[in-house]
């Protein structure tokens, strides 16, 4: 019983605990109306860098060419690819004359590193501000560029926004993948909201030349392989500098991985560039996954063992309605509401799938950029 008595109360901890984190953060994202900025026609810099991506690149690259803008670059960068991605680059540069191609060959000393090529990409932009994505993204509409530019001030100088992934009907593995990008977009964008902005994702993030070069680049993390995007946004975000877009027409859309093993080896990537977040930041992370976890663990424990059930199992269920609540309106906003009727499920599965990686993580390093 003493276990048990253990177990109920570090249970309602827990609770309290999640029911902070969807009460005062979470909340925060899911009331928010984003406001309707006037264009401000900046010249902007799309900054594209792709390794061994040809084939994304003649399927995807038109959508940034076609964008409704009045003064914008590419810049597309070759990370040293070995197919035919020069070529194609070259191709689309010949019919389109704000396309700049940055080719980059491997240097022993950056080998594999992304951040060097697209340091590289950075000085040869033309413009102050520089919106970023990837080769295999699409913009969701021909406004992205005004959409997420449009929030750029005197005092902004760093954009996030969001971006997804495409849907692949009866897929389980495509609901996890988006459920993972929802959840991360909601815990990014409701601490960015909150002030404690902490990452973002490269698919779709903005940010100005000068913060970039003021910041000194990626040299705090130069050695660390992953984390050109979510990396540099923790080092120079704050809750003054940082905006957020959440409109649709700003979205991102990319090509979601097919098999679980090649998501897996994805996230690992991802999840590898954590530990270099400032300490705050990791201790909230931490807090809202072992949170996460141990409800799941003490609420089946104590409703197997029916102890004291009828207050576990209201605190359980309250716990699901806020959830619920916040996150259906949050997934309504970002396009992702089809998740909704598997949120239990995709939840503790993908609790499964982060306590997994985090051990794989422990027992050998991630593979990095391609």
């Amino acid at each position: 019983m003493v276990f048990l008595d253990f177990i109920f109360y570090a249970f309602i901890a827990v609770v309290v605990i999640q029911a902070i984190f969807y009460l005062f953060f979470f909340i925060k994202f899911a009331v928010l109306k984003q406001e309707k900025k006037t264009p401000k026609d900046l010249a902007v810099s799309v900054i594209i860098c792709a390794k061994n991506e040809a084939e994304n690149l003649q399927k995807f690259l038109p959508f940034v060419i076609n964008q409704d803008y009045p003064n914008f670059e590419i810049v597309l960068i070759n990370d040293a690819s070995h197919d035919n991605t020069l070529k194609i680059m070259e191709r689309f540069a010949s019919q389109h004359e704000n396309i700049k191609i940055v080719n980059v060959k491997s240097t022993e000393a950056f080998w594999g590193n992304k951040k060097y090529a697209l340091t590289l990409g950075i000085k040869a932009s033309k413009n102050e501000f520089l919106l970023f994505t990837d080769a295999d993204c699409k913009p969701a509409s021909k406004y992205w560029i005004k959409h997420m530019s449009s929030h750029f001030s005197e005092e902004k100088q760093l954009v996030l926004g969001y971006g997804g992934y495409s849907k692949i009907k009866n897929s389980l593995l495509n609901k996890l993948i988006r459920f993972e990008t929802l959840v991360t977009a909601v815990h990014y964008l409701s601490f960015a909201k909150s002030g404690i902005p902490y990452m973002g994702v490269g698919r779709n993030l903005a940010y100005t030349k000068d913060k970039f070069f003021k910041n000194n680049g990626f040299i705090n993390h130069i050695k660390v392989k992953s984390g050109d995007d979510d990396l540099f946004v923790n080092q120079i975000a704050n809750k003054k500098n940082t905006a957020i877009c959440f409109l649709k027409n700003g979205f991102t859309e990319s090509i979601p991985k097919t098999t679980f093993k090649d998501w897996l080896k994805q996230k690992r990537r991802h999840v590898s560039t954590a530990k270099y977040y400032k300490l705050k930041h990791k201790i909230l992370l931490t807090l809202i996954y072992s949170s996460q976890l141990l409800f799941w663990i003490f609420a089946i424990v104590l409703l197997i063992t029916t102890y004291h059930w009828h207050i576990v199992l209201s605190l359980f269920l309250l716990r699901i309605i806020f959830q619920y609540i916040i996150f259906g309106i949050s997934s309504r906003k970002l396009k992702e509401n089809d998740l909704l009727v598997l949120l239990p499920f995709l939840e503790v599965f993908l609790i499964i799938v982060q306590l997994t990686i985090f051990i794989n993580n422990l027992i050998s390093k991630p593979n990095y950029w391609k």
